[in-house]
C-alpha cells in the first residue's frame, strides 16, 4: 500500500471548490464502466463524490479503474470540476473529480449483500453476522452519529446543572431482585462471583450519602432476561441522582434535558412542562401505564350499563367483580365484517373470550349484541361511548386486568391500521403514584413494583401492616409515544423505614445482611433525602430514529436469544480457563 493524505471527505466539496486539486479516500460505492469513461461513486461516512477516470488523459488511473469492484477502498487524487448534469440528491451533486491518480488501499471479496442498495430486504440474522457491512449502508452509522450527539448534549446540559459524572463499578455484588444477574466468576476467590450491574442504583445512592449532591452517568447495564424488540441484555441509561430534592425539583431538570437532546439531534422543540397522570388514571383511561397519547380512543367503563342489558355474560362478569369497557373509533363504521372478524381473532389470541361491536350509521344503530339491548339502553351506550354518526365502538368484558390489556392492544392495533398516528409527533407524559408493592402469584410473595429502595407515599402509611397492596409509592415513569423511557423515585433515607419495607417483602435479617448489608450500614450515617431517575438511552434513540427495533441504534447488538452472531458469543471456553476458575460444567 502506498502513501495517502486525504485533503477532504467525500461530503465536503461544493461548486466553490472547482479547480482545486484534492485527495479523497473511501469505498467504491458504485462503479460504472462506459468504455469511454469510468464513473465511480466514492463513499465515506460524510457523503458521496463522483469520480471520473479518462483513458486518454490519465491512462494509468483508467487501467486501475478497470479492475475495481464494489467496496474496494481507494485513494483518489484529482481536479474538482463542475458537473454538466448536477445530482440534486447528494450534497456534492454539483461537482465531480477528474482523477489523475488512483490507488487501491484494500480489496474486497464479493459481499454477502449489497451495501449500495439500502432498500434491499436483508435477513436480520445476516445483517447481524456482518454488522460492519450493514453499517456501511448508512442507516446504522447515522443512528450512531445521532447517539453521539445525544450523549454530548446530555453531558453539556448536566454539567450546566452542576451534576458530576461518576463511573460506578461494573463488577459488583449480586442482589437478585427482579431480572436475573449476569455472573462473573472470581479466579482469586473460587466459588465466589461478581455480578454485572442491572443498574448503578445502590452505588448512586451511596454517592448521595457521600455528599456528592448531584450525580449523573451514561451507564452500561446488564440484565439476563427474556428479550423483546425494545430490550437488549446490555444497554445504556442516563442515570441521575439528586440530594435534598423532590419531584418538583427533578421533573423540570429532566424535561430540559430531554428538550436539549431532541433539539440537538432532531431540531425539534418539545413543549414543557410535560403532561402528568396518575397510574390509576392511566389504567382507567388507556388500560396500561405507558399510553400512547398521539391519538385518542380512551377507554370507557360500562359496568352500570352492562347490568341493564339482557346479556347474562355481561351481568355475571360485573357481578363477579370483573368489568365491561369499550372504546370508540371515530369514522369506524366503515370497518367491514371481515375486518371485525380479524379483530375478534386478535382478541382471542391474546386470551380474550370475545369482542362486541357497535355502529351508528344513517341507517340506524347496529351491533353484535343489539338484541340484548333495549332502545333506551342502546342510546345510553351511544351517549356513554360518545359515538357520533358513522362511528364504531368495541366492547370487551372480563377481569379488569385482562380487559385493560386487551383494549390496550386493540387500541394500538386500530390506530396503526387506520393511520391515526401522526408522523414526527412526540407526546411525553409523566406517570405518577405507582403501587409500592405487587404480589407474585407464582412465588406467593410480595415484591417491589419499582425496587425496594423506593419511598412510599406517606399518605398511605396506615396500610403498610395489614393492606400493603393499597400503598402508593413516590415513583414515576416518563412515557414517550407509548414507550417507557425513564423510571425513578424518591428514595428511602431512613434506616427504620427501609427495614420496614424489607420486612413487608419477606426478607429475613440474614437475607438483608447478605444482599444489602453494606448499604444498610451506610444508611446509618446521616443519609440526605434524595431522588433519582434513569432514562433508557437506547429506547429513546430508537424512537428518535423512527425504527421499531432497538438493535438499529446499538453498534453491536444481540439477537432476541441474546447471541452475538458476528463474534459467535456466548461461546464455550477451554478446560484450562474453567480449571483456573475452579468451575466444572455439567
Amino acid at each position: 500500500m502506498g502513501s495517502f493524505c486525504r485533503t477532504h471527505t467525500c461530503g465536503d466539496l461544493r461548486k466553490e471548490d472547482a479547480g482545486q486539486e484534492v485527495t479523497l479516500c473511501g469505498w467504491a460505492h458504485r462503479v460504472r464502466n462506459l468504455g469511454s469513461l469510468i464513473f465511480i461513486d466514492l463513499r465515506d461516512r460524510f457523503g458521496i463524490t463522483q469520480i471520473i477516470l479518462d483513458p486518454v488523459s490519465t491512462p494509468e488511473a483508467y487501467a486501475v479503474g478497470q479492475k475495481l469492484r464494489f467496496e474496494y477502498v481507494l485513494c483518489v487524487t484529482g481536479k474538482v470540476n463542475l458537473r454538466k448534469d448536477p445530482n440534486a440528491h447528494i450534497v456534492t451533486g454539483q461537482i465531480e473529480v477528474f482523477a489523475s491518480q488512483i490507488q487501491v488501499l484494500s480489496e474486497s471479496d464479493v459481499l454477502p449483500f449489497s451495501v449500495a442498495d439500502t432498500q434491499m430486504d436483508v435477513n436480520d440474522e445476516l445483517r447481524l453476522e456482518y454488522r460492519y457491512l450493514d453499517m456501511r449502508r448508512g442507516t446504522i452509522v447515522n443512528n450512531l452519529v445521532m447517539r453521539h450527539k445525544a450523549m454530548m448534549a446530555t453531558r453539556k446540559f448536566m454539567d450546566s446543572q452542576a451534576f458530576i459524572e461518576v463511573t460506578t463499578p461494573i463488577l459488583g455484588k449480586s442482589t437478585p431482585e427482579g431480572a436475573r444477574d449476569y455472573l462473573v466468576p472470581s479466579r482469586i476467590y473460587p466459588g465466589a462471583f461478581y455480578a454485572l450491574p442491572q443498574s448503578p442504583q445502590i452505588f448512586k445512592q451511596i454517592l448521595m450519602i457521600g455528599g456528592l449532591d448531584r450525580y449523573f452517568q451514561i451507564a452500561n447495564c446488564f440484565r439476563d432476561e427474556d428479550l423483546r424488540h425494545d430490550r437488549q441484555p446490555e444497554f445504556s441509561q442516563i442515570d441521575v441522582e439528586m440530594s435534598f430534592a423532590r419531584q418538583e425539583d427533578l421533573f423540570p431538570i429532566i424535561e430540559k434535558l430531554v428538550q436539549a437532546i431532541f433539539k440537538e439531534c432532531k431540531g425539534v422543540d418539545l413543549k414543557a412542562p410535560f403532561r402528568k397522570m396518575t397510574y390509576a388514571d392511566c389504567m382507567k383511561l388507556y388500560g396500561c401505564d405507558k399510553p400512547d397519547l398521539r391519538f385518542g380512543m380512551q377507554l370507557v367503563v360500562l359496568d352500570d350499563l352492562a347490568k341493564k342489558t339482557s346479556l347474562s355474560i355481561f351481568q355475571d362478569i360485573v357481578n363477579g367483580g370483573g368489568t365491561v369497557k369499550g372504546l370508540t373509533v371515530k369514522g369506524g363504521a366503515d370497518i367491514s365484517r371481515k375486518d371485525i372478524a380479524e379483530l375478534e381473532g386478535f382478541i382471542q389470541t391474546l386470551g380474550g373470550k370475545g369482542l362486541a361491536w357497535l355502529k351508528l350509521q344513517e341507517s340506524g344503530f347496529t351491533s353484535s349484541i343489539a338484541k340484548f339491548l333495549s332502545e333506551d339502553v342502546q342510546s345510553e351506550f351511544v351517549d356513554r361511548l360518545q359515538m357520533q354518526m358513522n362511528d364504531a365502538a368495541f366492547v370487551v368484558a372480563g377481569p379488569e386486568k385482562k380487559v385493560n390489556q386487551l383494549l390496550d392492544h386493540l387500541r394500538r392495533k386500530l390506530a396503526r391500521a387506520r393511520n391515526l398516528i401522526p408522523k414526527d409527533s412526540y407526546e411525553l407524559l409523566w406517570v405518577t403514584d405507582f403501587p409500592l408493592f405487587t404480589y407474585n402469584e407464582e412465588e406467593k410473595r410480595m415484591e417491589s413494583e419499582h425496587h425496594p429502595f423506593t419511598s412510599p407515599n406517606f399518605d398511605d402509611m396506615q396500610f403498610i401492616d395489614k393492606e400493603p397492596l393499597k400503598m402508593r409509592s413516590s415513583s414515576y415513569d416518563l412515557v414517550l409515544n407509548g414507550y417507557e423511557i425513564a423510571s425513578g423515585s424518591q428514595r428511602i433515607h431512613d434506616t427504620v423505614l427501609q427495614e420496614k419495607i424489607f420486612t413487608t417483602l419477606g426478607l429475613t435479617p440474614d437475607e438483608r445482611a447478605s444482599k444489602f448489608g453494606f448499604f444498610l450500614e451506610a444508611l446509618k450515617y446521616g443519609t440526605p433525602p434524595h431522588i433519582g431517575i434513569a432514562l433508557g438511552f437506547d429506547r429513546m434513540m430508537m424512537i428518535m430514529a423512527n425504527t421499531d427495533s432497538i438493535r438499529d441504534v446499538i453498534a453491536f447488538p444481540k439477537t432476541q436469544k441474546a447471541q452475538d452472531l458476528m463474534t459467535k458469543a456466548p461461546s464455550l471456553v477451554n478446560e484450562m480457563q474453567l480449571k483456573e476458575l475452579k468451575i466444572s460444567v455439567k
